[in-house]
């Protein structure tokens, strides 16, 4: 069993990221939508953009799960739970939160109590790890297997001078992005709140970072120090944010709550014309989930009626009518989408699903490695790619990205499975079988 060193080296911490994130990927489904990933991954890079070089290649990840829960992994995995999501009320509070996180990997806070926790192998610290990810849920109980990791996990909660450091690097980056570091001091008192309403059962999001009421005094004394006013910027600068939010609420398992939610927004008198807009627009996601297309389209217009200049909004309207079964309607405005900005993944996978089903399959397959190239971790591209090229007769070729596939959905032995399959077979090409050997060599670090 590998053991760490004195010096948690930058080496090892990114070992121990990888294996982190094959543990959350087993035990949760990250949501990795293009238009997901491509939001968050775009607000992480411009944090990232200020925040100077860095040792770590940051990769962002939004967690299903009922949680109020983030946390950034060692070697720059930062992980969001929709729950915390759903508790934010602007960009700007997400970004503070995702900003924290950064600093927290900046200043290799966690490497520094892992040293100082002692904690001596690989293993422990996976599942110290863990506890961490996961909260006290069955997900931790089937991984925390005795009172050793449980301890160590404990000794990884950040301190109070771990919060404050990140809290000042986070506001300095915000103010540098000219954003409104309001937003850190709202998000700061949403969790004064929480843990005021839930002593004896404190969300593990604040269990690891503690002290909300010191953090949110010293946030306030930074913008009282700096006569920083809350900046007047028009409600529609938060478009891509409540589009991601309510996207992901409409996606939860939970509908009831959701719609009660935007029911709510709907009828309030105190609620804006965009307010509402948004309302709908998460409203019109539900109706699609429950296949009640013709409401969800009305919404939609209803929504395009009042934000006309958002293009996204025409994709999610194309996907509405392809799921009515206007296939031709909707491939002609994808595929103005596409020409528009060919680096918009998500309307670049939802036209290669579209000519799929119009028999172009060629451009599809075309396509979806477009999407595989952008975004190297979408499952779901995979097994896209897999059902094409088992369509064209190419049986062992769809097993390699059906072992992507599975790879990218934490199930390691299906993936392992597949790719001994690939690399045994004496017609594959030998990048295949190399590429299929390499897959095999890393399930193999990741379940040791």
């Amino acid at each position: 069993m590998p053991r760490l060193s004195s010096a948690f080296t930058v080496g090892e911490e990114r070992e121990v990221g990888e294996k982190l994130l094959y543990s959350v990927r087993s035990a949760f489904p990250i949501i990795g939508d293009p238009d997901i990933h491509q939001y968050i991954n775009d607000l992480g890079r411009e944090v990232l953009a200020v925040a100077g070089i860095q040792y770590f290649d940051y990769r962002f990840y939004v967690v299903e799960s009922d949680q109020f829960n983030a946390f950034a992994a060692p070697s720059g995995l930062i992980f969001f739970y929709t729950k915390l999501i759903e508790s934010m009320n602007s960009e700007d509070e997400l970004v503070s939160v995702l900003a924290h996180e950064i600093g927290h990997v900046v200043k290799r806070h966690l490497a520094s109590r892992i040293q100082k926790g002692k904690i001596v192998n690989f293993a422990s610290l996976g599942l110290a790890l863990a506890s961490i990810a996961f909260g006290g849920g069955a997900a931790t109980q089937a991984l925390l297997t005795g009172s050793l990791a449980a301890g160590q996990s404990a000794q990884l909660h950040f301190s109070r001078e771990d919060e404050i450091e990140a809290d000042l690097l986070a506001y300095k980056w915000i103010n540098d992005l000219h954003r409104d570091p309001h937003g850190q001091k709202d998000m700061l008192k949403t969790m004064r709140r929480i843990t005021r309403y839930r002593m004896g059962q404190v969300p593990q999001y604040l269990l690891t970072h503690p002290n909300p009421e010191a953090r949110l005094d010293y946030v306030q004394g930074l913008l009282e120090a700096d006569h920083a006013q809350p900046l007047q910027e028009p409600a529609e600068k938060d478009f891509s944010f409540f589009r991601f939010k309510y996207r992901l609420m409409s996606l939860a398992k939970d509908s009831r709550t959701a719609r009660d939610y935007f029911a709510g927004k709907i009828s309030d008198s105190g609620s804006s014309p965009f307010e509402v807009a948004m309302a709908r627009y998460g409203m019109s996601q539900l109706d699609r989930k429950e296949n009640n297309l013709e409401r969800a389209l009305v919404l939609l217009d209803q929504v395009i009626e009042v934000l006309p200049d958002k293009e996204i909004l025409a994709v999610d309207r194309a996907l509405i009518i392809a799921e009515m079964g206007n296939f031709q309607q909707a491939e002609m405005i994808l595929k103005q989408t596409v020409q528009d900005n060919p680096f918009d993944m998500f309307a670049t996978f939802h036209l290669a699903r579209i000519l799929h089903k119009t028999g172009d399959s060629e451009r599809a397959l075309q396509l979806f490695f477009d999407v595989s190239y952008e975004m190297p971790e979408y499952s779901t591209v995979y097994f896209e790619i897999g059902k094409l090229t088992a369509e064209k007769g190419k049986n062992i070729e769809s097993r390699f990205y059906l072992g992507k596939y599975n790879l990218y959905e934490g199930k390691l032995k299906l993936a392992a499975e597949n790719f001994r399959q690939v690399a045994a077979h004496v017609t594959m090409s030998e990048k295949m079988k190399a590429d299929s050997e390499a897959y095999l060599s890393l399930i193999e670090r990741l379940e040791k």
